[in-house]
Formats: C-alpha cells, sequence, structure tokens
C-alpha cells in the first residue's frame, strides 16, 4: 500500500546521489578532506530526514489522511529539534567540517525540493482512483 505513495522515492534518491557525487568532490578539491566529509554528511543527514519523513506521511496517508497535517508538522518539529541539537553539538567540538556539513545540507535540501517539484510536475498522477473507473 505504501509503495503507491513512495513511487518518487527511486528518483529522489538519484538525485540525493548525484548531489553527493557532485558536491563530494567539488568540496575536496576547494577545501580538503574535512570539508568533503562534512559535505557529504550533510547530504546524508538531508536524505535520511526526507526518507524518514517521506515513510511517515505515506503511512499516515494510507491510514488516515486526516492525520497528514498534524503529523507532517509534528516531523517536521522534530527534525528541526533533532537537527538544531545535532549541529550544536557538533559545533561544541569545534570540528573544521560544520560550515560544510551546513552547505550540504542547504544544498541537498534546494536539490530534493527542486528535483520533487520536477518529478511531480512531469508524472502522470491521477486526480481519481483510476481502479474505480473500471
Amino acid at each position: 500500500m505504501l509503495a503507491k505513495r513512495l513511487k518518487f522515492l527511486p528518483y529522489m534518491l538519484g538525485v540525493t546521489a548525484v548531489v553527493a557525487a557532485v558536491a563530494t568532490p567539488v568540496a575536496w578539491l576547494t577545501a580538503g578532506g574535512t570539508a568533503a566529509l562534512g559535505v557529504l554528511a550533510g547530504v546524508a543527514l538531508v536524505g535520511v530526514s526526507y526518507l524518514f519523513t517521506s515513510f511517515i506521511l505515506a503511512w499516515a496517508d494510507s491510514v488516515n489522511p486526516k492525520l497528514l497535517l498534524s503529523l507532517g508538522l509534528a516531523t517536521y518539529a522534530i527534525k528541526f529539534t533533532v537537527l538544531f541539537l545535532v549541529m550544536a553539538r557538533i559545533a561544541q567540538t569545534g570540528w573544521a567540517g560544520l560550515k560544510p556539513m551546513a552547505l550540504g545540507i542547504g544544498v541537498a535540501a534546494i536539490a530534493w525540493t527542486v528535483g520533487h517539484a520536477w518529478y511531480v510536475w512531469n508524472s502522470r498522477i491521477s486526480y481519481v482512483d483510476v481502479d474505480l473507473i473500471k
């Protein structure tokens, strides 16, 4: 049941892989290994975060569509709280990859947003349940 709601995930995971494959070597060449690790960690964090949200929202939609808004907002709040705590903890260590990690998070979030918009725009999404028409 969730597979129908998560058809976009292979495409989006591909977008994430492309961002990681491009951003990591660029960071390595411009700022060194620590920056490359930071960018890769940021991209991975966004990928895991969006994947988690996708599964939560697909599950909520399959159980009761009225849960979407409340679970979506709760998931959003939890993710940003965890992100803030993780970044604050990393900042306390003085790790030099923190700024590149933040850059990786920003680039990956923009890539997910643009990629998802492109996917939705170019997909054939039925506005009615096609199975009921038969």
